[in-house]
């Protein structure tokens, strides 16, 4: 492998860039210590909760009045851990260290799930955060074999990753979600010197592009492959309105996946690719004027569908990244919605809402599963924006070298 394959293309004039025009945006003030603040006291008391139920379990939602927890083999089980390690950069509170280790540590045996495509999800905002801010060599260990258990989904003759298995309907699907996983894979690559982790990102990321996205640079949600030849045999969804609609998260994961294969690669095609995705959501007529997406863009009863918190928390993080390669109007777009997560409309009062921080997500309306409720990685999201939110500010102030600047990845 060349060493500078990894190695984010970012110029100086791309940093130029960034100095000289976000100062003439007009986007709303970022109050992150008071963000901050009250994110803390409010998980404070969610980690408490958490603890006094006796078992090891992960933090999901709050339903009817009562807080819901999932087995560590659920697909959400690295969110909380995640959202932890967020806290102690923000805060700089050693005890968000220590909870974060301690609920990081509690989803070892992970390392070895092969029986979905979620383990980058998992193990990337635990372990991945954990290593990034610790530089514990065991915690590598685990992102490395996780990754290999991950590279067991890849189906060569489709060049993807199988998301779920196979049923009586589909026989390869691979869900726009799937997107976040690469992730793992780039980093593992790095950590081990395996160059096959990279090529099986890249390869599932030029697959998704091309058959994933429509003429619009809407993404559909489910495309399914025939395994050993690799053509495609239908494109649907499971969680969106329709098979030709725009799922609004859907939208947010393939916005941060190419962006995440753009930093690994220097591509320009990933780029070029998240900013298509991120010009159709933010000049999308259906996008409300507070910025946060109803939960599919071509839901019917609009404006009387709910939003997606979600949705909005994972697309504003994703902007304060592009808008380091490309321009810095997605900066200016991700404080907007960042204003408006952090406002009463969508962040609950300390003590409410079951210790969730937001307000107002959508797990699966299809399925009428978590419709307008807290969910876990919403809040992982929203405590990821505005860490990247800091970053992004200190970047402002100064003239970097070429490098590029961590955003808390």
């Amino acid at each position: 492998m060349k060493k500078n394959k990894w190695v984010p293309l970012l110029g100086i004039a791309a940093l130029l860039s960034v100095n000289g025009a976000c100062c003439k945006s007009k986007s709303p003030r970022i109050d992150v210590k008071k963000y901050t603040e009250s994110a803390a006291r409010q998980t404070a008391g969610l980690y408490d909760k958490l603890m006094a139920t006796g078992e090891r379990k992960s933090p999901q939602n709050f339903q009817n009045g009562v807080n819901r927890y999932c087995a560590y083999e659920g697909w959400i089980s690295g969110f909380f851990p995640g959202s932890l390690w967020f806290l102690y950069e923000l805060t700089g509170d050693p005890q968000w260290k220590t909870r974060a280790s301690e609920q990081t540590e509690r989803l070892e045996r992970i390392k070895n799930l092969t029986s979905d495509h979620d383990i980058g999800f998992r193990m990337g905002c635990s372990y991945g955060n954990g290593y990034r801010i610790t530089g514990d060599p065991a915690y590598r260990d685990v992102l490395i074999q996780s990754a290999r258990s991950l590279a067991t989904r890849f189906q060569p003759e489709a060049g993807v990753i199988m998301s779920w298995n196979p049923n009586k309907r589909w026989k390869c699907p691979v869900i726009i979600d799937n997107m976040m996983n690469l992730e793992l894979l780039f980093n593992a690559a790095i950590y081990s010197g395996d160059s096959s982790f990279y090529k099986i990102a890249v390869s599932h990321a030029d697959k998704t592009l091309e058959n994933h996205y429509r003429a619009d640079h809407s993404s559909f949600h489910v495309v399914d492959y025939d395994p050993q030849t690799g053509a495609v045999r239908m494109k649907n969804t499971a969680q969106g309105y329709a098979d030709g609609s725009a799922w609004a998260r859907g939208q947010a994961w393939g916005l941060y996946g190419f962006v995440i294969c753009y930093r690994f690669t220097g591509d320009e095609r990933y780029l070029q690719q998240a900013e298509a995705i991120a010009d159709f959501i933010l000049n999308h007529p259906r996008l409300p004027e507070d910025m946060i997406p109803y939960w599919d863009f071509d839901a019917p009863n609009i404006p009387d569908e709910p939003r997606d918190a979600s949705a909005g928390a994972i697309a504003a993080s994703a902007l304060y990244e592009l808008a380091l390669y490309s321009d810095p109007k997605y900066a200016d777009a991700a404080d907007r919605m960042l204003a408006s997560l952090s406002s009463d409309s969508y962040t609950a009062p300390v003590g409410e809402n079951g210790n969730f921080i937001l307000m107002h997500s959508v797990g699966s309306k299809p399925a009428n599963s978590e419709v307008d409720v807290p969910i876990v990685y919403a809040d992982y999201y929203y405590l990821e924006a505005i860490y990247r939110h800091r970053q992004f500010k200190k970047l402002k102030k100064h003239l970097w070298d070429g490098r590029l600047p961590a955003l808390g990845k």
